[in-house]
């Protein structure tokens, strides 16, 4: 008997055995079934993928050429091999709000490696996790904070009217050298309080040479692109480390911060856990000076650029900037919220950021294999969400090449929607879009309120950052008031 008993549970387990085996077999066909296809495309040539073709249509008229010949041939997402590495772009906003919403679990940031090199090890870029929340969440506070609005709004007020004032009406102004007058200043003010002077004029003509190097072949043997960049890091290193170093020594008790270098020095000294060395804090600010030579000053260039090419738009917006001068009596009493209630200035703003693209993408690695409206990046492999493509597609915007703010009218300006991210999004959204909007406000207030201009020809190159062939020469004729 009790061999029957030994059968019948001999066969009981092997049926338990079998059932689970053919459940786990369906489920593993149920997942290849429903796991997406890595995305078609080309890799181009050996070393070089299709870097030429990138770098290519950067200088032509048309900036998402690149993007749209591939979209065309293998949809909205589609691998390739750029500036070094394989990556799959996405021109599609809904995949591109996973990757920029997606942080630490499933996207790092990624970046070029002539970037990675210039940003270094502890670079906010490559920052991950819990210290680059930290650091957001102390660089967003400051940022927000009564005081710092209305002291840096008398500031950029009093840079900007003395930058226009040493315009000359007998030759042209190069407006995209003009406002890095202006913006450099300001923000390494914001950074570590630094006025006119040796320091500034340095850390100015350093940068300088440092920035030209964040999109160049990786290669720093004496005489390259990089290693010239490197050694202007090295400079800069210098001054600032010494710059925090006798403020450390000065204050030793931080109770009111007055730019970013007291932010992090607050934060070093309050919390004993904290191992940042001041190599690493200098990194950081030198990293944030990027704003004020590159992306803001290329913004306002643009938004003259437009201007100047569409007379009703500048029409309408000196009308309305004229009557909240006239509001305010012709004084120069201005708060932020007074600048950024200028809806139209806003909309003109937004639409400066849509067609100017100065951030033309976002790089991100997936960790693991993940599966986003069908498409599968598999882990280790790099993304780009492709800014551009969406900004510019004409699914997206109606008419997406003509420079239209009343279109904003209906979007409602600086709209947080899938097809208008200037400033990135998610966890690593700019935490100086309302400071940046402010400059860029105050800016075009005082231009059209002051000069009445004439653009000279000039084209927009977009490779490897966005500017001006010819910076962008006016010939400026001053306003009687």
């Amino acid at each position: 008997m009790g061999w029957i008993i030994g059968l019948w549970s001999l066969i009981g387990v092997f049926l338990c055995w079998w059932f689970l085996c053919v459940k786990k077999d369906n489920i593993n066909v149920m997942k290849k079934k429903n796991k997406g296809k890595v995305p078609k495309g080309n890799k181009g040539w050996p070393l070089l993928g299709e870097t030429l073709d990138f770098i290519a249509c950067g200088y032509t008229s048309n900036p998402v050429s690149f993007m749209e010949k591939r979209k065309s041939l293998y949809g909205n997402v589609f691998k390739t091999s750029i500036l070094g590495s394989g990556v799959i772009v996405s021109t599609d906003p809904e995949v591109n709000k996973v990757i920029l919403q997606n942080q630490g679990n499933i996207f790092i940031p990624a970046y070029p490696k002539s970037i990675r090199e210039l940003m270094g090890e502890h670079s906010i870029l490559q920052m991950n996790g819990n210290m680059h929340r930290k650091l957001h969440a102390l660089l967003g506070g400051f940022l927000r904070s009564p005081q710092f609005k209305a002291r840096i709004t008398r500031d950029i007020q009093h840079s900007v009217k003395q930058c226009l004032a040493t315009w000359s009406t007998h030759h042209p102004i190069y407006i995209q050298d003009e406002v890095k007058k202006i913006t450099f200043t300001i923000l390494v003010k914001v950074l570590m309080s630094i006025d006119p002077g040796e320091d500034l004029c340095m850390l100015k003509s350093e940068f300088e040479e440092f920035i030209k190097g964040l999109i160049c072949l990786p290669f720093k043997f004496p005489g390259t692109r990089l290693y010239k960049s490197l050694k202007a890091k090295e400079r800069m290193m210098k001054i600032v480390q010494r710059i925090i170093e006798e403020r450390n020594h000065n204050h030793k008790n931080i109770n009111e911060a007055n730019d970013i270098v007291d932010v992090l020095l607050k934060d070093y000294k309050d919390d004993e856990s904290n191992t940042i060395s001041w190599k690493n804090m200098s990194e950081n600010i030198i990293e944030m000076m990027i704003p004020g030579e590159e992306t803001l000053p290329t913004a306002m260039t643009m938004a003259v650029k437009f201007l100047s090419d569409y007379p009703l738009v500048l029409s309408k917006l000196l009308e309305e900037n004229m009557e909240m001068k006239r509001n305010k009596n012709w004084s120069d009493d201005y708060a932020w919220t007074d600048y950024l209630s200028l809806q139209f200035t806003q909309n003109v703003i937004s639409e400066t950021l849509r067609m100017a693209n100065i951030v033309n993408a976002i790089w991100r690695k997936a960790i693991k294999d993940v599966d986003i409206k069908g498409y599968l990046i598999p882990k280790d492999w790099c993304v780009v969400a492709s800014l551009t493509s969406v900004h510019l597609d004409d699914i997206n915007y109606e008419n997406p090449l003509e420079f239209d703010p009343w279109r904003w009218e209906k979007i409602g300006s600086g709209s947080r929607n899938n097809c208008f991210t200037p400033f990135g999004g998610g966890q690593r959204l700019c935490p100086g879009i309302e400071l940046s909007r402010l400059e860029l406000s105050i800016f075009l207030h005082h231009l059209v309120t002051t000069y009445r201009w004439a653009a000279e020809k000039d084209e927009i190159i977009y490779f490897p950052t966005v500017k001006m062939k010819r910076k962008l020469p006016i010939n400026v004729t001053k306003i009687n008031t």
